[in-house]
């Protein structure tokens, strides 16, 4: 039996957030439990191109449920309901927070992508969200067209919202602690966590750059 919806966002840490091309669900089991290992605080499942998504979604929610850190589903609103995730992340393109949260529940995290605009982290605080997420700040395997960030936009976040503020986008070890001090609460990471043969070793470097507990 699963353990209950640990459904408060972390205020500080590393945020994994899974990657396409793994051969079956337990090779991306493995991958995602071996980040938690490392240091992750929460996790997002992102699949563009999966070929069963409810499979996948179900095996990282018992693993993220198992160690009591959040599994936040991309896009997909009725796949976080149907498993019961603790959350969903949304795009530009997708429907409000409001909406999300009048279908997932009071107590959901849901996070919104700002990209570079404060003025959208403001709306979507005021629409119920749990946290903001802009980027990308650095090159991007993931979205390599995606247009960038500024560093001051964060700063300027923090002043303008409560809520947790995300960076995303090419975050290394190397140039993560710089987000960190422009106002960066989380890093979200594709590529520097899953992207390498080790995991559990790309996660932890990621989240030393955190201070400890």
């Amino acid at each position: 039996m699963l353990a209950e919806r640990r459904s408060r966002f972390p205020d500080t840490g590393l945020y994994a957030i899974t990657r396409e091309g793994y051969h079956d669900v337990e090779a991306l089991a493995e991958a995602v439990a071996a980040a938690v290992r490392g240091g992750a605080v929460a996790v997002q499942y992102r699949a563009k191109a999966a070929a069963d998504p409810l499979a996948e979604a179900e095996r990282l929610l018992a693993i993220c449920r198992a160690a009591a850190v959040p599994l936040i589903v991309n896009d997909d609103v009725a796949l976080a309901h149907r498993i019961g995730a603790d959350g969903v992340h949304l795009g530009r393109d997708d429907m409000s927070p409001a909406e999300a949260r009048r279908r997932l529940g009071p107590d959901a995290i849901v996070g919104v992508s700002c990209y570079d605009s404060v003025e959208c982290a403001v709306r979507a605080e005021e629409a119920g969200a749990a946290y903001v997420a802009f980027g990308r700040f650095f090159p991007s395997a993931t979205k390599p067209g995606a247009p960038c960030a500024r560093l001051e936009t964060l700063a300027r976040a923090k002043q303008r919202v409560r809520v947790p503020v995300v960076a995303i986008g090419g975050i290394t070890p190397s140039n993560g602690r710089l987000l960190l001090q422009a106002g960066a609460d989380l890093l979200a990471v594709i590529e520097g966590v899953f992207g390498g043969d080790d995991p559990e070793q790309g996660a932890r470097q990621l989240a030393s750059l955190f201070p400890p507990d």
